[in-house]
């Protein structure tokens, strides 16, 4: 079927436009439109980008992401602007070198630097320590005096405390670590940037700074190693050589951004999404079994992480549509997560849903996160302790999302509660 310029250039800015993003409710609404009518959206027209399709159907997300012969990850393996692109490289930025940007063997070995830290038996073995953080973030929750700024106040500082305690990073940096994470992902929220008519110019500062602290964190890790992710990364070694420091500085720019606001906008979207049918809450509560289940959904539901890129290899096709070798398509995540084929009732929260674990916000294949049993934890943990523990919670204003079309989520939920 055809899609005329004008569907092309809507479906493109749905996708590309942060601004768009702080109305989850009305752009998962045309986005089931576009999944239902065509599937796979080829974008040709919109103003500053280069041609991509969007694959918005489960099915095909899953297929590309497996297929590492017809598909492969490139240094531009998020969409913006084409200008945007060029100024990065014309500052000198390194070329993005994390592993959701490497390829085949390069991507496999640079894995295998930290993989034994993320196995599910190295992380089980720190449950005691992420044990201890939710209790002192409910404790915040108790000395906050019955009402709170959730998605500020708990999820967010969360998150980023159990990640940060993983790497080494000093409390006292965490603040620090926030501020240049929402320079990368969230450079287009007016409330995180300031003024946001710049967001390039805004990442380029925040990966400059970046790699200030990370270049002081590698000397001092390289002479004085301690048993944390950062002195696996800074010593780390490819092929019987230590990691290159463009190599390593993706690294460290990676674990710290990716580890913490992915999962604190599945805890606060999740509690978001239990707070408008308390029935979800109340579930959790009466049957603590059903956290497990009650993580993948609120993943599944918020699905932080919007999309990443493929490049086709060759002349080949996805979804009965045709993309040539260079092609890049577009893996829309939230748009795979409420694939009406493949979750019944795609659309509405459920706790006890039979088919949470369908989810792909971890992606498939050789990609799939490094991160995934951390995240499932910290969520677990988190929400059997907000079951167990409180007798009462609400919204006290409407939930905000955050403007950004590559990581984002809920970024202010206030809540008015009681504890037991």
């Amino acid at each position: 079927m055809t899609i005329d310029t004008e569907t092309q250039v809507s479906a493109g800015e749905l996708f590309c436009d942060p601004a768009l993003w702080a109305d989850m409710d009305t752009w998962h609404r045309e986005v089931a439109a576009l999944r239902r009518e065509h599937g796979v959206v080829p974008v040709a027209d919109l103003p500053g980008f280069s041609p991509f399709w969007v694959l918005t159907r489960h099915a095909d997300v899953i297929a590309v992401s497996r297929d590492d012969t017809r598909w492969r990850t490139t240094p531009r393996a998020v969409i913006r602007p084409d200008a945007d692109a060029h100024r990065i490289v014309d500052a000198g930025i390194p070329p993005p070198s994390s592993l959701v940007h490497l390829h085949g063997p390069d991507h496999r070995d640079h894995r295998a630097v930290t993989s034994d830290w993320f196995r599910p038996a190295a992380v089980a073995a720190r449950q005691p320590r992420i044990d201890d953080i939710a209790d002192l973030f409910v404790q915040r929750m108790r000395d906050l005096g019955g009402s709170c700024d959730f998605a500020c106040d708990i999820a967010q500082p969360y998150a980023l405390r159990v990640i940060m305690d993983v790497y080494g990073v000093p409390e006292h940096d965490e603040p620090l670590m926030l501020e240049l994470t929402r320079g990368i992902f969230g450079s287009a929220d007016p409330e995180f940037v300031g003024d946001a008519t710049d967001p390039a110019a805004r990442m380029l500062d925040s990966a400059a700074r970046f790699a200030a602290y990370f270049d002081d964190l590698t000397a001092d890790r390289q002479a004085h190693p301690r048993d944390d992710l950062a002195t696996v990364i800074a010593n780390g070694q490819v092929d019987g050589c230590p990691m290159d420091d463009r190599h390593r500085f993706w690294y460290f720019v990676i674990v710290a951004t990716a580890g913490h606001d992915t999962t604190a906008y599945a805890l606060s979207g999740g509690l978001e999404a239990m707070l408008r049918d308390p029935a979800q809450l109340r579930a959790l509560r009466d049957d603590p079994a059903l956290v497990a289940n009650a993580a993948d959904e609120c993943i599944r539901w918020t699905s932080p992480v919007r999309h990443f890129l493929r490049h086709a290899t060759e002349d080949t096709e996805v979804g009965g549509v045709a993309v040539p070798e260079g092609g890049r398509v577009l893996l829309s995540y939230p748009s795979a997560n409420r694939d009406e084929e493949v979750f019944a009732d795609a659309s509405t929260f459920d706790v006890r849903r039979p088919d949470a674990d369908k989810l792909v916000s971890f992606g498939a294949g050789a990609h799939f996160c490094l991160g995934v049993h951390v995240a499932r934890r910290e969520l677990r943990t988190m929400l059997a302790r907000l079951g167990r523990h409180l007798d009462h919670i609400e919204l006290a204003g409407e939930p905000s999302w955050a403007q950004s079309h590559f990581v984002s989520g809920v970024k202010h939920l206030p809540v008015t509660y009681r504890f037991r």
